[in-house]
C-alpha cells in the first residue's frame, strides 16, 4: 500500500462514488453532479476517475462522462472488456495489485489537484462490496484514503434493503457518508422510506427524477439523455447539494484546523508537561489506517508536500502505546466488535458466561503452552491486571508462610527499571523513579536487582553487566549473533551463569536473613523493560533468577515449607510475568515467557490482546495460586472486579485478534523477517534460530549501531529501541526529542511520529507491517543518524 494517503486538499474537493447495487445509476449521478460543479463553479476543473471498469470499451462509464459533460477530464486506470465482476475479468491477464490501484489513484489525486481548484469524482465499480482485480472488497481497498461517499442508493424492489446496508458497510468501516442519491422512482417508492431514513441520521439526501428508458438507437438515445440531464442538472435541489457539499468539505478542514486549540484549552494529557504544550504541538489525527495516521498538516514551504494538503500521512511508531496488532481500521476487528455490540451490548460477568469469554479464556490457555495455568481472570487494562496478579501472588505467599510481620512490610522481587503501571499497588512493585517520585502514598515496596544487559555496539552482541558490577557478573561478553543469546541452556553451565547463581542465591539471603525483608513475589517483564527505557534483559539471569527462587523456599520462609504433591505448585515465591507489553507477538512469539525457558505461575496480558481496538486484559494464574482463595467465608476469595470485566465486545475482537495472528504465524507471514536474521546464527540452537528475528533488518541495525550519535541498538521483534549518546542517562534525558522532531517534521512524502523515553527513541512496527514501509522508515533513520 502506498505510503502517501493525503487526499483532504484545500484545493481539490474529492468525493467517492459509491453504489448500494450494481446498476443503480452511479454514472448518471457522477454526470449530473459533474454538470452542476461545473456551472457552480465555472473557473475550476472538473475530474472524473473510474479506477476499474469491466464491459466493452465504448459503453465504458468515463466515455459517458466525456459524451455528456465534454469539459469533465475523465479517466480509467484499468479496462477489463468483458462484462463480469472484476475479479473473474481481471483472470485473462495480469490483474493489478490492491496496492497498484491505491497507488495510482493517489497519483491522479495529486496531479489533479496540482491543476488548481477543482473537483474530483471517484466512481467505483458495482456495489460496495463488489470485488476488485484481486478478490478483495473495494471498500476495503478504498478506505485508506477515506474520501467523503456519496452513496447512489437502489430504487428497485429490494432496495431498501440494499441501501441501508450498504451504509452500514460503509459505514462500519468509518467512511463519512455525506450525500444520499436516489432517483423517485414511483414504483416502487423507496425513495420516500430511504429520505426519511438517512434525514434522521443528519445525511444530505438528494432525490431526482429517473432517466428516461432507452431509445431504439443511439442516437435517440443521446438525444434523451442530453434532454434529460439539462433538466435534471438545473435543478434547485442539485444546486443545494452541491452547496452543501462544498460546505461540508470547508467546514472539514476548518474543524480540523480548530482542534489542537480547542484541545488546548480543554484536555489534561497522559505523561505530559503542560508547560512544553501548546495547540501547535498537538497532533491533530483525522483518522488511521493500516501503520499510518492522516494527521493534521503543519509544513512549511521547504517541504515537498504539497501546500494545499491538509493531511499529512504520519507513521504510527509508537503502535499508539504498544497496543497496534494489525493495523488501524482493520475490518475484520471492526465487524468482530460490532457483532459483540449487537449480539450482547454488555452483560455482567459475576456467575455468568457468554462464549466470547469462554473461548478467549481456553484459547489463551491451549497456546501459551505455560502448563502451571489453569484460571484466567478478566480485568480492563494491563495496570489493573497488574494489581490482580500482585493480589493474587501476596495472598498465595501469605497463605502458605503466615508471616509474622505487619502488611506494610511484605515487598516483592523485581528489576530495576521495571515498571508495571500506574495504579497503586502495581506502582508499589516498581522501584523510585521519575514516575512515582512525586505520587507521595508511593512506598515502592521491595527490592529491585540491577541486572546485565543485552545490546548492539558497534556491528556486535554483547551483555554489559551494570555500571560498577564487574566483579559479580565480569566484563562484557561477545556473541556471535542475537540467537546465540538466547540459548540459555547452552549457557546455564557457563562462567556467567555461575556467576549469576551465587550473585542472586547471596543477594536473597542477605536481604531475607540479615536484613530482614519479607518477600512475596517475583513480578517482572520477560526479556524487554518496556518504560523503563526499553532494556533488553540477559535472558540468561532472568532464567536464573526464577531458579535460584524455585529452588530454594527455605530462604523464604521462617520455618520449613510444607511439601506438595503437586508439581506445578509454586516454590519460593509465585512468579508473576508481566507480558502486557511484551506478549503476544510482540517480540515475535505468542507469549515472551518462552525466550526465558520458564513458566511463571501468574502471567498477564494485555496491549496486542485486541489488536489495539479496546481495552482489554487477562490475568492467568495457575491452581495452586486459585486455591489459596478458597474458603469458607467471601472475604476469602479475590475480591476484585471491574463494571466491564469479560466485556464481550472486548472479548470477541480480542478471538479474532488472536486468530488472525495464530493464522499469519502458521502461513508464514513473517518468513521473510526470520530469514534475514537466521543467516550468522548458526552457533546458536536450532529453535533460538529459528525464532529470535526482527522486523527490522539485521544488516540496517548493524550500521545503525556504528553512527556517532549512538550508544547502542536492541530490536525483537517489532520493537527497534536506539539509545543515544548523553551524559544525563535515564527518562528526564532530553537528547532524543531532537530526533523526534526532525522525524515528525520530515520533507518528504510522510512523517513519523515516535515517542521517547529519556535518550531512548523506540520505533514499533505492528504485525501486518510490510518489508517496503519499514525499509523506507530505515532509509529515513538513516538520513538522520549516518
Amino acid at each position: 500500500m502506498a505510503l502517501n494517503n493525503s487526499t483532504l486538499r484545500r484545493t481539490l474537493r474529492a468525493y467517492q462514488i459509491y453504489g448500494a447495487n450494481t446498476n443503480v445509476g452511479k454514472t448518471i449521478m457522477s454526470t449530473i453532479l459533474g454538470k452542476a460543479f461545473l456551472r457552480k463553479y465555472p473557473g475550476e476543473s472538473m475530474h472524473y476517475l473510474k479506477p476499474v471498469s469491466t464491459g466493452p470499451v465504448d459503453e465504458a462509464d468515463d466515455r459517458h462522462l466525456a459524451q455528456f459533460a465534454p469539459e469533465t477530464k475523465t479517466r480509467c486506470l484499468f479496462q477489463f472488456d468483458e462484462a463480469v465482476s472484476p475479479h473473474i475479468a481481471a483472470r485473462s491477464s495480469n490483474p493489478p495489485s490492491d496496492s497498484e490501484i491505491h497507488e495510482q489513484v493517489l497519483a491522479h489525486l495529486t496531479a489533479c489537484a496540482k491543476s488548481g481548484s477543482s473537483t474530483l469524482l471517484l466512481e467505483t465499480a458495482g456495489g460496495v462490496h463488489s470485488p476488485t482485480p484481486s478478490g478483495s472488497s473495494q471498500a476495503d481497498l478504498f478506505r485508506p484514503l477515506r474520501l467523503p461517499v456519496c452513496l447512489v442508493a437502489d430504487h428497485r424492489l429490494g432496495g431498501i434493503s440494499a441501501s441501508i446496508s450498504a451504509f452500514e458497510s460503509l459505514h462500519i468501516r468509518g467512511y463519512d457518508v455525506d450525500a444520499v442519491l436516489q432517483f423517485d422512482d414511483q414504483k416502487y417508492q423507496n425513495y420516500a422510506y430511504l429520505k426519511a431514513y438517512f434525514e434522521k441520521k443528519g445525511i444530505l439526501v438528494l432525490s431526482l427524477p429517473p432517466p428516461p428508458p432507452h431509445g431504439q438507437t443511439q442516437q435517440e438515445d443521446f438525444v434523451l439523455m442530453s434532454e434529460y440531464y439539462a433538466k435534471a442538472g438545473r435543478l434547485d435541489v442539485v444546486d443545494e447539494t452541491i452547496s452543501k457539499l462544498s460546505e461540508k468539505h470547508t467546514t472539514r478542514i476548518q474543524s480540523l484546523e480548530e482542534m489542537s486549540g480547542n484541545a488546548h484549552k480543554q484536555i489534561w494529557y497522559p505523561f505530559t508537561q503542560h508547560r512544553d504544550v501548546s495547540p501547535q504541538t498537538i497532533m491533530t489525527i483525522d483518522s488511521a489506517s493500516g501503520d499510518f495516521f492522516q494527521t493534521h498538516s503543519t509544513t512549511t514551504a521547504t517541504t515537498t508536500i504539497p501546500q494545499d494538503t491538509i493531511l499529512t500521512p504520519t507513521f504510527d511508531g509508537s503502535a499508539s502505546w504498544w497496543t497496534q496488532g494489525l493495523g488501524h481500521g482493520n475490518p475484520s476487528l471492526s465487524l468482530a466488535a460490532a457483532y459483540a455490540s449487537g449480539r450482547y451490548g454488555h452483560v455482567m460477568f459475576a456467575g455468568t458466561i457468554h462464549q466470547p469469554a469462554l473461548q478467549l479464556a481456553s484459547s489463551l490457555l491451549a497456546h501459551l503452552q505455560n502448563h502451571r495455568l489453569q484460571k484466567v481472570f478478566f480485568s480492563d487494562n494491563g495496570s489493573t491486571g497488574m494489581e490482580v496478579a500482585t493480589k493474587m501472588a501476596l495472598t498465595a505467599s501469605f497463605e502458605r508462610y503466615r508471616w509474622d510481620v505487619p502488611k506494610k512490610e511484605v515487598g516483592v522481587l523485581g528489576l530495576k527499571g521495571s515498571y508495571h503501571g500506574d495504579t497503586i499497588g502495581a506502582m508499589d512493585c516498581s522501584e523510585p523513579s521519575t514516575f512515582n517520585e512525586k505520587v507521595h502514598w508511593y512506598t515502592g515496596k521491595g527490592y529491585w536487582f540491577d541486572f546485565p544487559q543485552v545490546k548492539m555496539v558497534k556491528g556486535q552482541w554483547v551483555i554489559e553487566p551494570p555500571e560498577g558490577m564487574d566483579e559479580e557478573f565480569g566484563g562484557a561478553v561477545g556473541f556471535l549473533s542475537l540467537a546465540e543469546i538466547f540459548d540459555i541452556q547452552a549457557r546455564y553451565e557457563s562462567p556467567s551463569g555461575q556467576r549469576y547463581q551465587n550473585y542472586i542465591q547471596d543477594t536473597l539471603e542477605r536481604l531475607v536473613k540479615q536484613e530482614g525483608m519479607t518477600f512475596g513475589a517475583l513480578i517482572m517483564e520477560p526479556v524487554l523493560l518496556g518504560a523503563g527505557g526499553m532494556l533488553f534483559v540477559d535472558p540468561l539471569f532472568q532464567y536464573t533468577l526464577v531458579q535460584v527462587i524455585r529452588t530454594n523456599p527455605q530462604i523464604f520462609s521462617q520455618s520449613t515449607p510444607p511439601p506438595t504433591s503437586n508439581p506445578q505448585a509454586w516454590s519460593g515465591l509465585p512468579v508473576v510475568f508481566d507480558e502486557v507489553f511484551t506478549g503476544l507477538y510482540r517480540l515475535g512469539r505468542f507469549s515472551s515467557a518462552s525466550f526465558l525457558q520458564t513458566c511463571p505461575d501468574i502471567s498477564v496480558h494485555a496491549k496486542l490482546l485486541t489488536g489495539g481496538l479496546v481495552p482489554l486484559c487477562t490475568t492467568l494464574a495457575s491452581d495452586s495460586i486459585y486455591d489459596a482463595f478458597l474458603g469458607s467465608e467471601k472475604r476469602d476469595a479475590l475480591l476484585h472486579g471491574h463494571s466491564y470485566t469479560a466485556h464481550p465486545v472486548g472479548c470477541h475482537v480480542a478471538n479474532t485478534s488472536l486468530n488472525t495472528m495464530l493464522e499469519m504465524e502458521a502461513g508464514g507471514s513473517w518468513q521473510e523477517f526470520k530469514n534475514d536474521w537466521r543467516e550468522g546464527a548458526e552457533s546458536a540452537s536450532p529453535e533460538s534460530v529459528t525464532d529470535v528475528w526482527s522486523v527490522w533488518s539485521k544488516d540496517f541495525i548493524s550500521r545503525l549501531s556504528y553512527a556517532r550519535e549512538v550508544e547502542s541498538v536492541v530490536t525483537l521483534g517489532s520493537v527497534l529501541a536506539i539509545k543515544l549518546q548523553d551524559a544525563n542517562v535515564g527518562y528526564s534525558s532530553t537528547a532524543a526529542v531532537g530526533l523526534q522532531k526532525r522525524l515528525l517534521e520530515r520533507s518528504t512524502g510522510f512523517n513519523i511520529h515516535v515517542r521517547v523515553l529519556g535518550n531512548v527513541l523506540y520505533m514499533m512496527a505492528s504485525q501486518t507491517s510490510k518489508p517496503k514501509t519499514l525499509r523506507s522508515i530505515e532509509k529515513l533513520l538513516a538520513t538522520e543518524l549516518l
